[in-house]
Parts: C-alpha cells; sequence; structure tokens
C-alpha cells in the first residue's frame, strides 16, 4: 500500500452531495451542445431569419447548421492531448469559455460569413466539452452507479436541446430580428455559468494519481467516499488506480496514439462506431430539421415549431428510464431494444410520408416522437457512456477523443446533406436511416461486450486481455444481478473483491442458463 500524506479538503461537500454536485455542474457541458444542436433547427424557419440572410437555400442553411461539426471534430481530437496536458477541469473551463466567445459572435452576427466564423468558434468549444465531460464523469463514478450518472448527463444535453427549441418558439412572437438573435444569446449565459463553475470542481482523481499528484487524487477520492480519509474502500481504490499507472508505465511503450491504436485497436473501432451508428441511426434528420420535418409532414409555420416542442419534452421524458435500467440490464440490451424500436419508427415515418393521405401530418409526429424517445433511451446516451468505459486511464482522453471527433464527422455529414436529401429522396430518407438502424443492431450483437458493473481498472478482463480469464468474455449476459464489495476483505487488509450474484433475474436465468460467460472480477491470488 503506497503512503499518502493527504491534503486537507477544500470541498464543503462529500459522499454523494458532492459526487452528485459535479455531475450537475458537468451536465452544463453537454446542456450547452444540446442547446446549441437545437437553436438552429427553430431559428432557420422564421421570417426574420431568412430576411436577414437574404432566403437561403438548402446547401447554406446545411452549412450554417453543420459547419459547428468542423469545429468541434477539429477540437475533439485534440482535446486527447489537452486534456493529458491541463487536465479534465482545466479543458472543460476552457471549453466553456470558447464556447461563450462563439456565441457571442453568433448573436451580434453582421452577415452568412460572420455567422459561420461563430459557429465554427462554438463548435471548437463543444468539442472539448463534449470529448472531456464524458471522461470527467466516468473518473469520478462508482462502477455501479457510472452509467446512471452518465445517463443524467445526457438528459442534461436533451433538456439543452428541449429548451432550445421552447425559447425559438416563444421568440418566434418576436417581430424583429431578436426574433432569433435571443435563442442565440442564451447560450452565452450558460457557457459562462459553466466557465465559473468548473472553477468549484474538484480535478478527476484519475488524471492526477496518473501525473504523480497523488497526495491530491487521494484526497479527492476520500471526498468522494464522505470524508473520512481512514475510509478502507476508499484506500483501496486509490490503490487498485496507483497499480495500473504504475504497471502501464512499467510496460514503457508510450503513449502516443499510434501506440493506442496498435495495442487497443478492437476498442477504439467499438468507440468509434457507437458514436458513428448514434448519428447514421437518424437522430439529427430530426434535432436539426425537426420543423422541416413536420412542414414536410404537412404542419406549416408556429404550429411546426410547436409540434417540435411537444417532442422535445417526450425525448427529455425518454432520457429518465436509463437512470435506472442502464446499471440493471446493461448496455447491450438497452442499445439492441433501442436500435429495433428506432428502425422500425423511421420506416414507417418514410411510408406514411409516400402514402401522403389526411392522416399523414399526426401519424408522422407520432412516428418522430417515437423514435426520438426510443433513440433518447438507448442510443442517445449509451455512446458517450460506453468509450470512455472501455478506455484505459493512459489512453482514455485520446480514445474518446477520436470516438468523439468521429460522432461530430458523421453529424456534420447528416447535417450537411440531411435538407438536400430531403429535397431529392424525399421519403426515402427516412428508411434510408432505419437500415442504419438494423446495421447498429447486428454490430452491437455480435461485437459488444458488456461493462456493466465493471471497475474502469478491470476492464482489461472484459476484453480477454488478461491471463486470468477462464472464459471469454465478449457473450456477456444480457441482463445480470448486481455485484456487491467484499467488505471482509477490506478489513482484512487485501484488496476488496466484488462478488458474483448467487441469483440471477429470471430473464437471465430463462435466456442464459448453463451461461458462466458473465464478467468475473480479478480477485486475490489470480494476479
Amino acid at each position: 500500500m503506497v503512503e499518502v500524506a493527504l491534503q486537507p479538503s477544500r470541498h464543503k461537500l462529500v459522499g454523494q452531495p458532492l459526487l452528485y454536485a459535479i455531475s450537475v455542474f458537468a451536465s452544463l457541458g453537454v446542456f450547452l451542445f444540446g442547446y446549441d444542436q437545437g437553436v438552429m433547427s427553430g431559428i432557420i424557419t422564421g421570417p426574420y431569419f431568412k430576411q436577414f440572410f437574404n432566403s437561403p437555400g438548402p446547401l447554406e442553411v446545411g452549412t450554417m447548421v453543420a459547419v459547428l461539426e468542423l469545429g468541434a471534430l477539429a477540437t475533439s481530437i485534440a482535446a486527447g492531448r489537452v486534456g493529458d496536458i491541463i487536465g479534465r477541469k482545466g479543458t472543460l473551463f476552457t471549453g466553456a469559455i470558447v464556447f461563450t466567445i462563439g456565441g457571442a459572435i453568433q448573436t451580434f452576427t453582421s452577415g452568412f460569413y460572420m455567422m459561420i466564423v461563430g459557429r465554427v468558434v462554438s463548435g471548437c468549444g463543444v468539442g472539448l466539452l463534449s470529448t472531456i465531460v464524458p471522461i470527467y464523469q466516468s473518473e469520478i463514478s462508482p462502477p455501479n452507479h457510472r452509467g446512471a450518472l452518465a445517463c443524467m448527463e445526457f438528459t442534461g444535453n436533451i433538456v439543452g436541446y428541449a429548451s432550445s427549441v421552447w425559447t425559438d418558439y416563444f421568440c418566434s412572437f418576436i417581430d424583429s430580428d431578436l426574433s432569433w438573435r435571443i435563442p442565440l444569446f442564451v447560450q452565452c449565459i450558460i457557457g459562462a455559468i459553466l466557465a465559473a463553475g468548473s472553477l468549484l470542481m474538484p480535478e478527476s482523481p484519475r488524471w492526477l494519481i496518473d501525473t504523480d499528484q497523488d497526495a491530491a487524487g487521494m484526497s479527492v477520492i476520500v471526498d468522494l467516499h464522505g470524508g473520512d480519509p481512514t475510509n478502507l474502500i476508499a484506500q483501496a481504490e486509490f490503490q487498485e488506480i496507483k497499480d495500473k499507472v504504475m504497471y502501464e508505465r512499467e510496460l514503457g511503450e508510450g503513449r502516443s496514439y499510434a501506440v493506442m491504436w496498435k495495442k487497443y485497436k478492437r476498442r477504439v473501432l467499438l468507440a468509434m462506431s457507437s458514436q458513428a451508428f448514434a448519428q447514421l441511426n437518424g437522430i439529427n434528420v430530426i434535432s436539426y430539421y425537426a420543423p422541416s420535418v413536420f412542414e414536410e409532414a404537412g404542419w406549416l409555420g408556429r404550429d411546426a415549431l410547436l409540434m417540435t416542442g411537444i417532442n422535445s419534452i417526450i425525448y427529455v421524458l425518454s432520457t429518465l428510464p436509463p437512470w435506472y435500467l442502464v446499471d440493471r440490464w446493461g448496455r447491450r440490451f438497452i442499445l439492441l431494444s433501442g436500435a429495433v424500436i428506432m428502425g422500425v419508427a423511421l420506416a414507417f415515418t418514410g411510408w406514411w410520408m409516400y402514402i401522403d393521405v389526411p392522416q399523414t401530418p399526426k401519424a408522422v409526429v407520432a412516428c418522430v416522437i417515437i423514435f426520438n424517445a426510443a433513440f433518447g433511451y438507448s442510443w442517445g446516451p449509451l455512446p458517450w457512456l460506453y468509450p470512455p468505459e472501455i478506455m484505459p486511464l493512459t489512453f482514455r482522453a485520446k480514445g474518446v477523443s477520436i470516438s468523439t471527433a468521429t460522432n461530430w464527422a458523421f453529424n456534420f455529414f447528416v447535417g450537411e446533406t440531411t435538407p438536400y436529401l430531403q429535397e431529392v429522396i424525399t421519403w426515402r430518407l427516412y428508411p434510408m436511416h432505419a437500415f442504419y438502424c438494423t446495421c447498429s443492431f447486428v454490430l452491437v450483437y455480435f461485437l459488444y461486450p458488456e461493462t456493466k458493473g465493471v471497475p474502469l481498472e478491470e476492464m482489461d478482463a472484459v476484453f480477454g486481455e488478461e491471463e486470468r480469464l477462464d472464459y471469454e468474455s465478449e457473450r456477456a449476459s444480457l441482463m445480470s444481478g448486481a455485484r456487491s464489495i467484499d467488505r471482509q476483505s477490506i478489513s482484512s487488509g487485501q484488496r476488496p473483491k466484488v462478488n458474483s450474484p448467487t441469483e440471477r433475474g429470471w430473464v437471465s436465468r430463462l435466456l442464459y442458463r448453463n451461461d458462466r460467460s458473465t464478467y468475473e472480477p480479478i480477485r486475490d491470488g489470480e494476479e
């Protein structure tokens, strides 16, 4: 056991209150890029916006909406290196400041090109935030609540989207350019709040330990475990993180992107695929262009904005069940079931537009709401949770930066092409994305291992990269019971064990009667 002289805690909050306070402030980061993704959907259909920009065509509108992703793509790649150098907290602060500056440029734009500059600058802030927030959240979360806290964070993203939609709707009643400038200015206020709040948040303990700031790292771990320096669980967690850091250093393989690709190619590809299909599955056809979709279906003017607002409320509500389910049902089942529902909803959206009957407007609204709800429950939150879970500490920032860059690359592709495809292939756009939902189902079913309840330092075992495994873990059970810490091992001075459940849920017993392919924790004597 490494002896560490603890630094006095500067945080008045400890334990779960501190954990939840961190999660709330971190969620402001995803609130921001949720707001920024949704705010353009309403203002681009407004008469004063169209008049100011001289009735922009589909490609101009697509560029104004999607160019944000180019800035996000650039900085999400850089965020891997930035997050390792200045830390998770410093990257969060920098991202909030850059985003706020970009929002100000958009608010006070004098024309098309200045708007493009503002969108790119905001995108740079979004790239930093969207990369570092999931990393930060995963590194301060306990294994048995990591999924729930990440899903709460995604709810913040969708609350941001819904807030932008309703802000657009209420500002549409203003008869001046303020009808679109006010919604853009709101993001500046939120960005400033996040920048100020990030200064009060603790640094990631794993980053501190990885940079040899052991005392500071141990202090944060102690605070997260209730503030008692003698807490044996906190001491064991510190020791496990420190052991993993020292083991990686002893390998002496370096920490470049090339080494990461060579050693963890499968993990990187899985992380990238999760973010790619989150976009290919069709969400930004709805998020960016929901009013346009509803107008195409027959809802006109402000009614299209109203339908978008109603849809956004249900979208927010759909993100709540994963808080409870993701650490109980696991990641795989939620992704699989979400892909099925989304694919069916998109197929029916295209079909109703194709037959174009009087019932089509209401039917399309129903299909879009079902699609959004399924995405909010599954492919919305989990692609932000999965990459930081499966990447090791030494490459976590770089791995997540690559996966997040993939998100923004496909985000840009979908955002740029959607207005054009809506005009050229019309109703066929939606079955096309339904096909991608089918592809994502196949990918998850055959290639994604279950990571529910696995400590970050033991993720090697899930991928079969340690000789300790006596079986393959890829076929992890979709639904296995929770694990508990063996406190007897802690009291005897050993590393804590994680006990497998004596009973599994009835679904697991029914589907996996003779299956032993669930994750088994590292135990004493197996090292």
